[in-house]
């Protein structure tokens, strides 16, 4: 039997983790806007897509 650590960093590095964490990242995305704009929130109509990579890009100088 594999040890712990090594099949864990071995399903870590697996595309099928990235989808996973990808899938989940997005439905916490839309709870939050839901929120966002449930409280009063601007609508997000003008704002920019994150970024293809896991995570989003922090703004560039003069980006908001």
């Amino acid at each position: 039997m594999k040890d712990f650590e090594l099949s864990f960093s071995d399903f870590i590095d697996s595309t099928e983790y990235d989808k996973a964490e990808g899938a989940v990242f997005s439905l916490v995305r839309l709870a939050y806007k839901a929120g966002w704009l449930a409280a009063g929130g601007e609508s997000l109509a003008s704002s920019k897509p994150l970024s293809s990579g896991k995570y989003a890009s922090p703004p560039e100088d003069g980006e908001s």
